[in-house]
């Protein structure tokens, strides 16, 4: 090798600085579930329709999402944060490619403190929101299990809400992924999806409160 070609290799080798790119720490939905995908990239790839679990346990599963529900309708607030784990998130992506909240815009995006944050709002004394004649039905179905492990599961169904304020009736529908573990003893909600069908519906009045 000639002392051209020696001082060309040096000047190379001292400007390529990437051998291979470091993978960031996964953030958002990924970083609550490493498995976490798009609903939109769920929906492309071929998936088993369920997972073969013992009925008891789906069972158990199944009620969790109605109890959810009755606790919405029955505007039990406290009760219902109580269902998420101690670093349980709920969230409401804008798009159904959407992985994370961090940077990206969303509807809802909130741990327990955010969410006893709007409890607190919606049942101050002067809560705007609820001084006229506002109540909500919820219908849970389809219940699929995704995947089961160790006291982890993630279960998929779908869900439409009716509600009435004053005289108007609005409709939301669409389709709940939970990722459900098993903390103290009880089932607890670790990252709740909510895809709406019409997220970018324009509305009369923003949502108040949890879909």
């Amino acid at each position: 090798m000639t002392a051209k070609s020696e001082d060309a290799t040096g000047r190379l080798a001292q400007q390529i600085v990437i051998e291979g790119a470091p993978i960031d720490d996964a953030t958002g939905a990924q970083a609550i579930a490493p498995d976490h995908v798009a609903r939109a990239a769920h929906a492309a790839v071929a998936r088993p329709v369920g997972v073969a679990a013992g009925g008891d346990v789906l069972r158990e599963l199944e009620q969790l999402l109605y109890r959810q529900a009755e606790l919405l309708d029955g505007k039990a607030w406290q009760g219902y944060i109580d269902l998420f784990a101690d670093a349980g998130v709920y969230w409401m992506p804008v798009t159904p490619d959407q992985t994370e909240w961090e940077g990206s815009p969303s509807i809802f995006a909130e741990d327990k403190a955010m969410m006893e944050v709007r409890m607190g709002r919606v049942t101050h004394p002067t809560a705007w929101s609820q001084v006229p004649m506002w109540g909500t039905s919820h219908v849970i179905g389809n219940v699929v299990l995704e995947s089961a492990a160790a006291d982890r599961w993630v279960v998929r169904s779908r869900f439409h809400m009716m509600e009435l304020r004053r005289d108007t009736v609005r409709h939301f529908a669409g389709s709940y992924r939970h990722t459900i573990v098993r903390e103290r003893g009880e089932l607890r909600i670790e990252l709740q999806r909510v895809d709406l069908v019409n997220a970018q519906a324009p509305f009369d009045y923003v949502l108040q409160i949890w879909v």
